[in-house]
Protein backbone atom coordinates (compact mmCIF):
# COMPACT_ATOMS: atom_id res chain seq x y z
CA UNK A 1 0.00 0.00 0.00
CA UNK A 2 1.33 3.53 -1.19
CA UNK A 3 0.91 6.77 -0.58
CA UNK A 4 -1.09 7.08 -4.23
CA UNK A 5 -3.05 4.63 -3.11
CA UNK A 6 -4.50 6.89 -0.46
CA UNK A 7 -4.68 9.91 -2.18
CA UNK A 8 -7.15 7.83 -4.71
CA UNK A 9 -8.77 6.51 -2.21
CA UNK A 10 -9.80 10.03 -0.20
CA UNK A 11 -10.10 11.70 -4.14
CA UNK A 12 -12.49 8.71 -4.84
CA UNK A 13 -14.47 9.69 -1.96
CA UNK A 14 -14.96 13.23 -2.46
CA UNK A 15 -16.00 12.42 -6.27
CA UNK A 16 -18.62 10.29 -4.61
CA UNK A 17 -20.26 13.18 -2.88
CA UNK A 18 -19.14 15.96 -5.00
CA UNK A 19 -20.59 13.73 -7.35
CA UNK A 20 -23.37 12.92 -6.02
CA UNK A 21 -24.39 17.00 -5.29
CA UNK A 22 -24.08 17.98 -8.73
CA UNK A 23 -25.94 14.85 -10.27
CA UNK A 24 -29.05 15.92 -7.73
CA UNK A 25 -28.76 19.53 -8.49
CA UNK A 26 -28.71 19.45 -12.33
CA UNK A 27 -31.35 16.91 -12.25
CA UNK A 28 -33.66 19.22 -10.48
CA UNK A 29 -32.91 22.20 -12.24
CA UNK A 30 -33.27 20.23 -15.63
CA UNK A 31 -36.58 18.53 -14.08
CA UNK A 32 -38.03 21.87 -13.55
CA UNK A 33 -36.70 23.54 -17.10
CA UNK A 34 -37.80 21.13 -19.43
CA UNK A 35 -41.29 20.17 -17.61
CA UNK A 36 -40.79 17.06 -16.28
CA UNK A 37 -41.17 16.16 -12.87
CA UNK A 38 -38.46 15.31 -10.59
CA UNK A 39 -39.85 11.92 -10.08
CA UNK A 40 -39.33 10.99 -13.84
CA UNK A 41 -35.84 12.59 -13.87
CA UNK A 42 -35.14 9.91 -11.27
CA UNK A 43 -37.00 7.11 -12.70
CA UNK A 44 -34.71 7.76 -16.09
CA UNK A 45 -31.92 10.15 -16.44
CA UNK A 46 -30.51 9.67 -12.63
CA UNK A 47 -31.52 5.76 -12.55
CA UNK A 48 -29.66 5.04 -16.02
CA UNK A 49 -26.88 7.26 -15.48
CA UNK A 50 -25.93 5.89 -11.86
CA UNK A 51 -26.40 2.54 -13.07
CA UNK A 52 -23.89 2.89 -15.68
CA UNK A 53 -20.98 1.19 -13.57
CA UNK A 54 -23.25 -2.39 -13.58
CA UNK A 55 -23.36 -1.85 -17.08
CA UNK A 56 -20.39 -1.16 -18.03
CA UNK A 57 -18.77 -4.24 -15.40
CA UNK A 58 -21.55 -6.95 -17.12
CA UNK A 59 -21.42 -6.02 -20.54
CA UNK A 60 -17.69 -6.59 -20.16
CA UNK A 61 -17.93 -9.31 -18.73
CA UNK A 62 -20.15 -10.86 -21.24
CA UNK A 63 -17.81 -10.24 -23.95
CA UNK A 64 -14.73 -12.16 -22.66
CA UNK A 65 -16.80 -15.04 -21.73
CA UNK A 66 -17.42 -14.47 -18.15
CA UNK A 67 -21.15 -13.63 -18.26
CA UNK A 68 -21.69 -15.35 -15.04
CA UNK A 69 -19.79 -12.67 -13.52
CA UNK A 70 -22.25 -9.96 -15.38
CA UNK A 71 -25.66 -12.02 -14.05
CA UNK A 72 -24.12 -11.83 -10.10
CA UNK A 73 -23.09 -8.11 -10.63
CA UNK A 74 -27.11 -7.30 -12.03
CA UNK A 75 -28.76 -9.63 -9.33
CA UNK A 76 -26.49 -8.42 -6.53
CA UNK A 77 -27.01 -4.59 -7.03
CA UNK A 78 -30.81 -5.15 -7.22
CA UNK A 79 -30.29 -6.47 -4.13
CA UNK A 80 -27.88 -3.75 -2.81
CA UNK A 81 -30.32 -1.09 -4.20
CA UNK A 82 -32.98 -2.17 -2.00
CA UNK A 83 -31.90 -3.09 1.16
CA UNK A 84 -29.12 -1.14 1.51
CA UNK A 85 -29.36 2.26 -0.99
CA UNK A 86 -32.88 2.59 -0.30
CA UNK A 87 -32.70 1.90 3.64
CA UNK A 88 -29.62 4.34 3.90
CA UNK A 89 -31.54 7.37 2.08
CA UNK A 90 -34.94 6.49 5.07
CA UNK A 91 -32.47 6.50 7.61
CA UNK A 92 -31.19 10.17 6.85
CA UNK A 93 -34.26 11.43 6.09
CA UNK A 94 -38.48 9.31 5.98
CA UNK A 95 -38.88 9.38 2.45
CA UNK A 96 -42.46 9.99 1.03
CA UNK A 97 -43.49 8.16 -1.99
CA UNK A 98 -45.58 9.05 -4.62
CA UNK A 99 -48.49 7.40 -5.26
CA UNK A 100 -47.97 6.85 -8.71
CA UNK A 101 -44.66 5.12 -8.07
CA UNK A 102 -46.25 2.56 -5.94
CA UNK A 103 -49.41 1.97 -8.42
CA UNK A 104 -47.13 1.77 -11.24
CA UNK A 105 -43.35 1.74 -11.11
CA UNK A 106 -42.84 -0.36 -7.97
CA UNK A 107 -45.19 -2.90 -9.96
CA UNK A 108 -43.28 -2.68 -13.13
CA UNK A 109 -39.70 -3.31 -10.74
CA UNK A 110 -41.52 -6.37 -9.42
CA UNK A 111 -42.80 -7.72 -12.92
CA UNK A 112 -39.17 -7.48 -14.84
CA UNK A 113 -37.84 -9.23 -11.26
CA UNK A 114 -40.34 -11.88 -12.16
CA UNK A 115 -39.64 -12.38 -15.61
CA UNK A 116 -36.16 -12.50 -14.65
CA UNK A 117 -36.43 -15.63 -12.18
CA UNK A 118 -38.56 -16.84 -15.27
CA UNK A 119 -36.36 -16.67 -18.14
CA UNK A 120 -33.37 -17.84 -15.60
CA UNK A 121 -35.28 -21.15 -15.37
CA UNK A 122 -33.51 -23.47 -18.09
CA UNK A 123 -30.48 -22.17 -17.24
CA UNK A 124 -29.52 -19.59 -19.80
CA UNK A 125 -31.02 -15.76 -20.14
CA UNK A 126 -30.59 -15.96 -24.56
CA UNK A 127 -29.69 -13.57 -27.02
CA UNK A 128 -33.74 -13.11 -28.36
CA UNK A 129 -34.45 -12.78 -24.43
CA UNK A 130 -32.03 -10.08 -24.02
CA UNK A 131 -33.55 -8.33 -27.40
CA UNK A 132 -36.65 -8.67 -25.35
CA UNK A 133 -35.96 -7.22 -21.95
CA UNK A 134 -34.20 -4.18 -23.86
CA UNK A 135 -37.25 -3.72 -26.40
CA UNK A 136 -38.97 -3.71 -22.87
CA UNK A 137 -36.49 -0.89 -21.68
CA UNK A 138 -37.49 0.98 -24.39
CA UNK A 139 -41.15 0.68 -24.51
CA UNK A 140 -40.90 1.70 -20.58
CA UNK A 141 -39.06 4.74 -21.24
CA UNK A 142 -41.40 5.94 -24.02
CA UNK A 143 -44.19 5.33 -21.49
CA UNK A 144 -42.70 7.53 -19.19
CA UNK A 145 -42.27 10.79 -20.88
CA UNK A 146 -45.74 9.88 -22.77
CA UNK A 147 -47.18 9.91 -19.26
CA UNK A 148 -45.64 12.66 -18.17
CA UNK A 149 -46.73 14.80 -21.05
CA UNK A 150 -50.45 13.63 -20.86
CA UNK A 151 -50.35 14.62 -16.76
CA UNK A 152 -49.07 18.27 -17.95
CA UNK A 153 -51.85 18.81 -20.59
CA UNK A 154 -54.43 17.59 -18.09
CA UNK A 155 -53.36 19.91 -15.30
CA UNK A 156 -52.42 22.95 -17.91
CA UNK A 157 -56.75 22.30 -19.20
CA UNK A 158 -57.53 22.10 -15.56
CA UNK A 159 -55.41 25.56 -15.12
CA UNK A 160 -53.20 24.26 -12.53
CA UNK A 161 -49.93 24.26 -12.78
CA UNK A 162 -46.78 22.33 -10.77
CA UNK A 163 -42.93 23.19 -10.48
CA UNK A 164 -42.66 19.76 -12.93
CA UNK A 165 -44.81 22.34 -15.58
CA UNK A 166 -43.42 25.15 -15.44
CA UNK A 167 -40.30 25.36 -17.92
CA UNK A 168 -37.66 27.63 -16.41
CA UNK A 169 -34.84 29.52 -17.55
CA UNK A 170 -33.37 30.21 -20.54
CA UNK A 171 -31.24 27.78 -23.57
CA UNK A 172 -27.90 28.48 -21.49
CA UNK A 173 -29.86 27.41 -18.29
CA UNK A 174 -31.01 23.83 -19.80
CA UNK A 175 -27.43 23.07 -21.30
CA UNK A 176 -26.15 24.11 -17.49
CA UNK A 177 -28.06 21.69 -15.83
CA UNK A 178 -27.30 18.87 -18.59
CA UNK A 179 -23.83 19.61 -18.12
CA UNK A 180 -24.15 19.10 -14.15
CA UNK A 181 -25.53 16.18 -14.47
CA UNK A 182 -22.93 14.37 -17.06
CA UNK A 183 -20.24 16.21 -14.64
CA UNK A 184 -21.68 14.19 -11.53
CA UNK A 185 -21.99 10.76 -13.44
CA UNK A 186 -18.16 11.11 -14.31
CA UNK A 187 -17.17 11.89 -10.78
CA UNK A 188 -19.90 8.68 -9.74
CA UNK A 189 -17.98 6.48 -12.08
CA UNK A 190 -14.51 7.78 -11.13
CA UNK A 191 -14.81 8.52 -8.00
CA UNK A 192 -16.25 4.83 -7.22
CA UNK A 193 -13.75 3.16 -9.12
CA UNK A 194 -10.86 4.68 -7.17
CA UNK A 195 -12.40 4.55 -3.65
CA UNK A 196 -13.24 0.39 -4.68
CA UNK A 197 -9.78 0.28 -5.88
CA UNK A 198 -8.27 1.54 -2.85
CA UNK A 199 -10.35 -0.33 -0.32
CA UNK A 200 -9.46 -3.57 -1.75
CA UNK A 201 -5.93 -2.41 -1.09
CA UNK A 202 -6.75 -1.80 2.39
CA UNK A 203 -8.42 -5.23 2.68
CA UNK A 204 -5.66 -7.19 1.52
CA UNK A 205 -3.20 -4.95 3.69
CA UNK A 206 -4.94 -5.96 6.59
CA UNK A 207 -5.46 -9.44 5.85
CA UNK A 208 -8.91 -9.99 4.68
CA UNK A 209 -9.39 -12.32 2.24
CA UNK A 210 -9.74 -11.52 -1.36
CA UNK A 211 -13.24 -13.84 -1.29
CA UNK A 212 -14.52 -11.25 1.47
CA UNK A 213 -13.35 -8.21 -0.40
CA UNK A 214 -15.49 -9.73 -2.98
CA UNK A 215 -18.31 -10.12 -1.81
CA UNK A 216 -18.72 -7.06 -0.07
CA UNK A 217 -16.59 -4.42 -1.00
CA UNK A 218 -16.48 -5.23 -4.83
CA UNK A 219 -20.46 -5.88 -4.57
CA UNK A 220 -20.86 -3.14 -3.41
CA UNK A 221 -18.67 -0.80 -5.36
CA UNK A 222 -20.73 -0.65 -8.62
CA UNK A 223 -23.74 0.74 -6.48
CA UNK A 224 -21.96 3.36 -4.91
CA UNK A 225 -22.93 5.66 -7.48
CA UNK A 226 -26.69 5.01 -6.73
CA UNK A 227 -25.43 5.02 -3.04
CA UNK A 228 -24.47 8.61 -2.68
CA UNK A 229 -27.16 9.94 -5.40
CA UNK A 230 -29.95 8.67 -3.11
CA UNK A 231 -28.65 9.71 0.53
CA UNK A 232 -27.49 13.22 -0.99
CA UNK A 233 -31.08 13.45 -2.61
CA UNK A 234 -33.09 12.65 0.56
CA UNK A 235 -30.61 14.81 2.90
CA UNK A 236 -31.40 17.46 0.09
CA UNK A 237 -35.57 16.81 0.23
CA UNK A 238 -35.38 15.36 -3.30
CA UNK A 239 -37.30 12.56 -1.75
CA UNK A 240 -38.74 12.13 -5.49
CA UNK A 241 -35.47 11.37 -6.74
CA UNK A 242 -33.91 9.67 -3.87
CA UNK A 243 -36.74 6.68 -4.57
CA UNK A 244 -37.25 6.77 -8.34
CA UNK A 245 -33.35 6.38 -8.53
CA UNK A 246 -33.91 3.18 -6.62
CA UNK A 247 -36.70 2.04 -8.23
CA UNK A 248 -35.44 3.10 -12.02
CA UNK A 249 -31.78 1.37 -11.36
CA UNK A 250 -33.22 -2.19 -10.62
CA UNK A 251 -35.60 -1.85 -13.66
CA UNK A 252 -32.67 -0.71 -15.94
CA UNK A 253 -30.28 -3.52 -14.32
CA UNK A 254 -32.71 -6.25 -15.28
CA UNK A 255 -34.05 -4.70 -18.84
CA UNK A 256 -31.13 -2.86 -19.75
CA UNK A 257 -28.22 -4.26 -18.27
CA UNK A 258 -29.23 -8.08 -18.31
CA UNK A 259 -30.77 -7.85 -22.04
CA UNK A 260 -28.02 -6.37 -23.29
CA UNK A 261 -25.11 -8.40 -21.37
CA UNK A 262 -27.47 -11.23 -22.96
CA UNK A 263 -27.36 -9.91 -26.56
CA UNK A 264 -23.73 -9.47 -26.54
CA UNK A 265 -22.81 -12.63 -24.85
CA UNK A 266 -21.91 -15.11 -27.35
CA UNK A 267 -23.53 -18.32 -26.08
CA UNK A 268 -26.15 -15.81 -23.43
CA UNK A 269 -26.01 -15.98 -19.85
CA UNK A 270 -25.26 -18.87 -18.62
CA UNK A 271 -27.61 -19.32 -14.96
CA UNK A 272 -25.44 -21.30 -12.46
CA UNK A 273 -27.63 -23.23 -9.63
CA UNK A 274 -26.51 -21.43 -6.75
CA UNK A 275 -27.93 -18.01 -8.29
CA UNK A 276 -31.51 -19.94 -9.27
CA UNK A 277 -32.12 -21.27 -6.45
CA UNK A 278 -30.87 -18.22 -4.36
CA UNK A 279 -29.88 -15.08 -5.30
CA UNK A 280 -32.33 -14.64 -7.84
CA UNK A 281 -35.23 -15.94 -5.71
CA UNK A 282 -33.97 -13.27 -3.04
CA UNK A 283 -34.06 -10.39 -5.57
CA UNK A 284 -37.48 -11.50 -6.24
CA UNK A 285 -38.64 -11.27 -2.68
CA UNK A 286 -36.91 -7.94 -2.25
CA UNK A 287 -38.65 -6.14 -4.96
CA UNK A 288 -41.81 -7.70 -3.88
CA UNK A 289 -41.06 -6.24 -0.13
CA UNK A 290 -41.50 -2.70 -1.11
CA UNK A 291 -45.34 -3.08 -1.40
CA UNK A 292 -46.21 -3.81 2.25
CA UNK A 293 -43.58 -0.57 3.37
CA UNK A 294 -44.36 1.38 0.53
CA UNK A 295 -48.23 1.07 1.22
CA UNK A 296 -47.71 2.08 5.08
CA UNK A 297 -48.73 6.20 4.66
CA UNK A 298 -46.58 5.99 1.18
CA UNK A 299 -43.51 6.96 3.38
CA UNK A 300 -40.59 5.06 4.19
CA UNK A 301 -40.02 5.63 7.56
CA UNK A 302 -36.56 5.54 9.38
CA UNK A 303 -37.20 2.59 11.34
CA UNK A 304 -38.46 0.52 8.03
CA UNK A 305 -34.89 1.73 6.73
CA UNK A 306 -33.16 0.22 9.75
CA UNK A 307 -35.08 -3.01 9.03
CA UNK A 308 -33.70 -3.05 5.32
CA UNK A 309 -30.08 -2.48 6.32
CA UNK A 310 -30.38 -4.99 8.74
CA UNK A 311 -31.61 -7.25 6.51
CA UNK A 312 -28.56 -6.73 4.07
CA UNK A 313 -26.20 -6.99 7.32
CA UNK A 314 -28.21 -10.41 7.53
CA UNK A 315 -27.70 -11.24 3.97
CA UNK A 316 -24.10 -10.54 3.35
CA UNK A 317 -23.32 -12.55 6.63
CA UNK A 318 -25.15 -15.65 4.95
CA UNK A 319 -22.78 -15.26 1.61
CA UNK A 320 -19.97 -15.36 3.25
CA UNK A 321 -20.39 -17.89 6.03
CA UNK A 322 -21.59 -20.22 2.86
CA UNK A 323 -18.74 -18.93 0.75
CA UNK A 324 -16.41 -20.37 3.65
CA UNK A 325 -18.06 -23.56 4.01
CA UNK A 326 -18.42 -22.62 7.73
CA UNK A 327 -19.96 -24.50 10.58
CA UNK A 328 -22.08 -21.84 11.92
CA UNK A 329 -24.51 -21.27 8.54
CA UNK A 330 -26.57 -24.20 9.80
CA UNK A 331 -27.34 -22.42 12.94
CA UNK A 332 -27.18 -19.05 11.02
CA UNK A 333 -30.15 -20.84 8.60
CA UNK A 334 -32.01 -21.72 11.77
CA UNK A 335 -31.54 -18.23 13.27
CA UNK A 336 -33.06 -16.21 10.12
CA UNK A 337 -35.47 -18.84 9.62
CA UNK A 338 -36.94 -19.16 12.71
CA UNK A 339 -36.77 -16.19 14.22
CA UNK A 340 -35.71 -13.05 12.20
CA UNK A 341 -38.14 -13.97 9.43
CA UNK A 342 -40.76 -14.35 11.33
CA UNK A 343 -40.12 -10.85 13.62
CA UNK A 344 -39.95 -8.98 10.25
CA UNK A 345 -42.68 -10.42 8.89
CA UNK A 346 -45.14 -9.55 12.46
CA UNK A 347 -43.49 -6.14 12.51
CA UNK A 348 -44.14 -5.07 8.63
CA UNK A 349 -47.65 -6.56 8.95
CA UNK A 350 -48.60 -5.20 11.90
CA UNK A 351 -47.56 -1.82 10.67
CA UNK A 352 -49.16 -2.01 7.54
CA UNK A 353 -52.00 -3.08 9.49
CA UNK A 354 -52.19 0.13 11.80
CA UNK A 355 -51.55 1.94 8.21
CA UNK A 356 -54.67 0.70 6.77
CA UNK A 357 -56.70 0.96 10.34
CA UNK A 358 -55.60 4.53 10.87
CA UNK A 359 -56.65 5.52 7.01
CA UNK A 360 -59.96 3.99 7.78
CA UNK A 361 -60.49 6.08 10.76
CA UNK A 362 -59.42 8.93 8.84
CA UNK A 363 -61.81 8.25 5.68
CA UNK A 364 -64.55 8.12 8.54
Amino acid sequence: MNVMTVILFVVGLGGLVSGAEALVRGASRLAASIGVSPLVIGLTVVSFGTSAPELAVSVHAAFVGQADVGLGNIVGSNICNVLLILGAAAAVAPLAIAARLVRFDVWVMISVSVVAFLLSLDGRVGRIDGLLLFAGAVIYTAWLIRENRRRNATASAAGTSTDAQRPSGTRDGWLSSVGLVLLGLLLLVVGARWLVNGAVVFARALGISELIVGLTIVAVGTSLPELATSVVAAARGERDIAVGNVVGSNIFNVLVVLGLSAAVSPHGINVVRTALVFDVPIMVLVAFACLPIFFTGYRVDRWEGFLFLGCYAAYLVYLILDSTRSSALTWYRWGILGFALPLTIYVVAASVAHSLRRRGSVSV
